[in-house]
Parts: structure tokens; C-alpha cells; sequence
């Protein structure tokens, strides 16, 4: 799978913000791990089982300090993930097929103004890689690595 951008975010890249900012904004973002199938885009509304919201320090998505943060600069068209802990509990047990980078308040609705980013969840070769797929009900699933590359023109 490619890394796919909703409408919403490409429409503000290209006229109000940085990715970074978009990601960080308001209420800041989380990242919402789910089962398959795959939606087609990041426009079209959620699918699968939710298996884990992944906030700062797990905290409750939406409260103060919740909020997934970046490097403060970018290097090589590659932003990463700040050194702050990306963490949550799962909330249902399952194969992770794919995940949305979302704001808090994105009801994963079909939306072509929502800022999203959907890809891929594997133990390699992903967008997002984790350390099992199969993710139990309970655990902590933590995200040490995350990064997003600027294609190449």
C-alpha cells in the first residue's frame, strides 16, 4: 500500500500549512490502528475493527498533552516523530491491516475535508511497522519510529 492523503490535507498543504503543523494541530493528532479491509482512499470512510489509538503516553485522545508530536525540523524530505512516547491499549484483538494518522476529532466518517493519512501496518516494509500485526486486547502497543518522505520529483 502507498501512503494516501485525504483531499483535506492536500488541499491545505497546498494553500494553508505545513504537514506538521497540520498534523499537530487543535487538539492534535492520533493515529488509529484497524483490521481490514483497506478502504480504497483516505476519503472514504473507516473500515476493519478499531484495534488501538496510539496518543502521546497513551493518554486519552483530545486531552491536553495528548497530542502526536514531530521533530521540530525535517531532514532529507523526511519528517520523524519527536522522542516523546507514541503509545495506547489495545481495544480489541486482531491482525492490524492499516492505520490513519487522524485529527482527534475525525469521526471516520467519508469526508473530503477530514486531514488524514492512511497506510499500511507490517513487522517491515510498511509505512507503519510494528513488532507483531497480531495485537491483543490490553497490551500497550508502542510506536518507536515513525517517519513521513516527501516523494522525490
Amino acid at each position: 500500500m502507498t501512503l494516501k492523503l485525504s483531499t483535506g490535507l492536500r488541499d491545505k498543504l497546498l494553500a494553508q500549512s505545513s504537514l506538521k503543523a497540520l498534523l499537530e494541530a487543535g487538539d492534535g493528532g492520533c493515529i488509529r490502528i484497524f483490521t481490514g479491509p483497506v478502504p480504497n482512499t483516505a476519503d472514504a470512510a473507516e473500515t476493519g475493527t478499531l484495534l488501538c489509538v496510539i496518543t502521546k503516553g497513551s493518554a486519552a485522545s483530545g486531552t491536553p498533552g495528548s497530542t502526536l508530536t514531530f521533530e521540530a525540523t525535517a531532514a532529507g524530505g523526511v519528517l520523524a516523530k519527536d522522542v516523546d512516547v507514541w503509545s495506547g491499549v489495545n481495544v480489541a484483538t486482531g491482525q492490524a491491516a492499516y492505520y490513519r494518522h487522524v485529527a482527534t476529532g475525525d469521526t471516520g466518517a467519508a469526508s473530503t475535508t477530514e486531514v488524514r493519512m492512511q497506510g499500511a501496518v507490517a513487522v517491515l516494509g510498511a509505512e507503519l511497522n510494528l513488532s507483531s500485526v497480531a495485537l491483543v486486547n490490553g497490551a500497550t502497543q508502542t510506536i518507536n519510529s515513525y517517519v513521513v518522505a516527501a516523494p522525490t520529483l
